[in-house]
Parts: C-alpha cells; structure tokens; sequence
C-alpha cells in the first residue's frame, strides 16, 4: 500500500499557438499598411541655431499673400489669384534658376487656399526651397 501523495505534474503553458497567433497579426499590419509619400514639394524649414543672413548676402525669391488672397512677386502685384498667373509671374522671375530659395510671407488670416495655390505653383515649376516668414508674438502690433 504506497500513502505516499502521488506527485502532479506542473501544468506546462503551449506558447506555440500564442506565438503563431502574434506572428499572424504581424503579418496583417505589414500587409495591411500603406506607407504614401504623396508630397511633390519638399520644404526646408529655416534653422534658428545659426546667424540670421542679411539682405546683401542671400538672394531669394519673395511671395507675399495679403489678407484677400492676392500674390506679390518681389514686390510686384500679380494679376489674378490663380495658379496659371502666378506661374508665369514666377516664371519671368526666376528663369532656369530651380535652386532660387523662396520665401512666403502670408498674412495671419489669408485663406488657405491662397497659400495653397502659391505652393502648388512653386511645385509645378520646381522650386523646393521654400520657407515660411513668421514674426514672434512680442513684436505682433
């Protein structure tokens, strides 16, 4: 006669269907996701650890929207608020130079779309150096 408790043995956890399971949803998500680069215009954003450049040093190209929504190349109206007009006054400006850098200045409360148009022209022409100007809140009138 043995009284001696039989021993049990531990219950041992299968970690092959855990691991099949997580292995199939991985799979899922890398097939399932869409990586887009939709992005024609490449944007350099301005640095702020380096010196500000003066006006004599740097040539670049300025865009100015006022409140309505109308475009100013290099000081000069352009007439019309379209994608086509601006382009061709871009055009008359910048020649064959696609590295010119650009600068936008839009005022706070100009329609987005306006904005829009500016940076579709200048990714139909090729100009990627785009740069926005802003002004901290303390010099704001």
């Amino acid at each position: 006669m043995n009284l001696r408790p039989r021993r049990r043995d531990d219950p041992d956890i299968n970690l092959t269907p855990l691991i099949d399971v997580v292995f199939l949803l991985l799979i899922f998500f890398m097939v399932s996701t869409t990586f887009n680069d939709d992005a024609r215009l490449r944007l350099e954003l301005p640095q702020a650890d380096g010196e500000p450049a003066g006006a004599a040093e740097l040539e670049l190209l300025t865009i100015v929207i006022d409140l309505s929504g109308r475009f100013y190349v290099n000081d000069g109206q352009v007439l019309g608020t379209d994608a086509g007009t601006l382009m061709r006054a871009l055009r008359e400006v910048t020649d064959t130079d696609r590295e010119l850098p650009v600068l936008i200045k839009a005022d706070a409360k100009t329609p987005h779309q306006a904005v829009m148009t500016a940076l579709d022209a200048l990714g139909q022409l090729g100009l990627s150096r785009v740069a926005f100007a802003a002004s901290r809140m303390d010099e704001a009138p």
